[in-house]
């Protein structure tokens, strides 16, 4: 089994920072990297209990998938502007994996955001040979993830900026 955790500051309340991620209408930013994307397949509750997600990823070409992975999660333990809980089946190494994530409020309306993970291959000889390298090359983007959550912090600041001026028009579909 393997496990990583890491934390990002986020210069943002946790409500701000809850909406990076819960934010679900049409408007919403996506990667370009068509490689990289999440489908909800259910909402789940009010609060996101419940909710289904198809996840594509990019992973090491030698998996032979032609780069890219994918993951079906379900989400629950769900606090808002608090903490999540997911649980997911992922390929091309089949495996499972839980993951957490927390937002702690800080002084001067920062938010710590703390990512956990436990990842397993279920075969157990893909386990020794493949486990620790694949999660490996999918936890070493922290850069990447803290520059996303900062791109999605200024997008919705941009969009409440134009609620409020009365610039903003609802989105279709």
């Amino acid at each position: 089994m393997q496990r990583h955790e890491f934390s990002v500051e986020l210069d943002a309340p946790p409500e701000e920072a809850w909406n990076v991620f819960w934010y679900r209408g049409p408007d919403r930013p996506q990667p370009k990297d068509v490689k990289t994307r999440i489908e909800i397949l259910h909402p789940g509750d009010a609060d996101g209990n419940g909710l289904v997600r198809h996840c594509y990823f990019p992973v090491p070409k030698w998996l032979l998938s032609n780069g890219v992975g994918q993951s079906w999660e379900w989400l629950t333990q769900v606090k808002p502007f608090d903490s999540w809980r997911y649980d997911a089946v992922g390929k091309p190494l089949w495996s499972r994996a839980t993951g957490w994530t927390r937002l702690e409020a800080l002084p001067e309306g920062r938010t710590k955001v703390t990512f956990t993970e436990e990842y397993e291959a279920f075969n157990p000889i893909m386990r020794v040979l493949f486990e620790k390298r694949v999660h490996q090359g999918l936890s070493r983007d922290n850069d990447t993830i803290l520059a996303a959550l900062n791109g999605g912090l200024a997008w919705h600041r941009r969009r409440k900026a134009k609620i409020e001026a009365g610039e903003w028009k609802p989105p279709t579909g």
